[in-house]
């Protein structure tokens, strides 16, 4: 059954995280407000409609039994709530009230758990428990999400066009459509689309690999291990989303040693987090797994220990990579994660086969490597190229 949670995941998610553009980074990161919220959700509810589309056709093609595949479009329509929460997201991140954000995230985490358990609880079933979390996302954006959204829109100059009256908000709430504007926009999210992308199959393809080469069970047993990265990588996302906007104001305002100070503060955060995740596993790793799971889950504590080596080191290139995206270099890294793309793909085939779960997380300390050295290349010829992080970028 986690296999087959995992396996819906590991489906949808590269089509929703392309979908998505990264449009709440664009937008968090939009300094000088070239566009207005009712462009970004625009262009959002265009993307989700295409992608639950595409995650329909891929479902009736992929040959997985029926009630897989019904789970995988069920993850579907929860990750396409969770993308539409995330464009009012960008709105919040944008106005630096990251408090609202963490609400919803608790809410939502906390319904989620409820649904999803009750849901497996009671039926047995993956698929009814996987209802259950996308019904409760749905309930967190109409319930909580948008109604924050109005209430930003309410207070900000990017309603200035709108009329005065309508106090409900429904129309500074309503998307925009003018092709000039989606169409730039969509010419400048594009790149972050695609890295995202390719972001979202660095994470999955050890486990298409896993699912092929092993089965449905061994792929429930490296996700249930895999997912206590999460435990870093929610602190490294937080962090990183809150010092977007500051970042970005930084950047766009030349002032280059607030924009590395701040920079070189969050990858030290990186790598402590990396170091503490990595000791926590060298001495307790068996017994958290144990506690956790269960002792079958124990026996793999060898996987654990790779997998928080290729935690920690990621910890640190998302932080760079959060200040390639606030200086807006988009379309550089493009190449960067199509390399990496390729070098797992080539990790994987040649580990997993003759390691197993071993091979498939030695595979990411692979890929882990090369985005780190390829981020700090990327990061040392912008600021040789520009002198100062406050010049606009000419070639992107």
């Amino acid at each position: 059954m986690v296999g087959q949670f995992a396996l819906g995941l590991a489906v949808t998610a590269p089509i929703i995280m392309f979908a998505n553009l990264q449009l709440r980074a664009v937008q968090a990161t939009d300094a000088k407000h070239e566009f207005l919220f009712r462009d970004y959700l625009g262009l959002r509810l265009i993307t989700v409609v295409l992608a639950l589309l595409a995650i329909i056709a891929v479902s009736f093609m992929s040959g997985y039994r029926a009630e897989t595949m019904l789970v995988i479009l069920a993850v579907g329509v929860a990750k396409s709530s969770e993308s539409i929460s995330d464009a009012f997201f960008g709105l919040l991140q944008q106005h630096e009230r990251m408090d609202r954000i963490a609400k919803s995230m608790m809410i939502k985490g906390l319904l989620s758990l409820v649904a999803l358990g009750a849901g497996v609880y009671l039926t047995k079933s993956t698929l009814w428990g996987t209802i259950g979390l996308a019904t409760a996302w749905i309930l967190v954006l109409v319930g909580y999400d948008i109604h924050n959204g109005a209430l930003i829109l309410k207070i900000s100059p990017q309603t200035a066009d709108m009329p005065a009256h309508n106090p409900a908000g429904l129309k500074i709430l309503s998307p925009r459509w003018e092709k000039a504007k989606l169409v730039n926009l969509t010419l400048l999210a594009l790149p972050l689309g695609f890295v995202m992308l390719l972001i979202s199959l660095n994470s999955n393809i050890p486990r298409y690999f896993v699912e092929h080469y092993l089965g449905e069970r061994q792929l429930g047993i490296f996700a249930a291990i895999s997912y206590l990265m999460v435990v870093g990588t929610t602190i490294v996302s937080a962090l990183g989303q809150s010092a977007s906007p500051r970042l970005a104001k930084h950047f766009a305002s030349g002032n280059g040693t607030a924009f590395r100070n701040l920079l070189i503060k969050l990858v030290v955060i990186g790598m402590l987090l990396g170091v503490l995740g990595f000791l926590v596993v060298f001495i307790a790793g068996r017994e958290v797994l144990t506690l956790l799971y269960r002792s079958e889950y124990a026996k793999h504590v060898d996987v654990f220990l790779w997998l928080m080596v290729a935690a920690g080191i990621n910890y640190v290139s998302s932080f760079l990579g959060y200040g390639m995206t606030a200086a807006r270099y988009f379309r550089v890294q493009m190449p960067l994660f199509a390399l990496i793309v390729l070098i797992l793909t080539a990790a994987c085939f040649v580990l997993i086969p003759p390691y197993g779960l071993l091979g498939a997380a030695m595979a990411l300390v692979v890929a882990a490597v090369a985005q780190l050295l390829g981020s700090l290349a990327i990061l040392a010829a912008v600021f040789r190229k520009c002198g100062e992080p406050g010049r606009p970028e000419k070639h992107g």
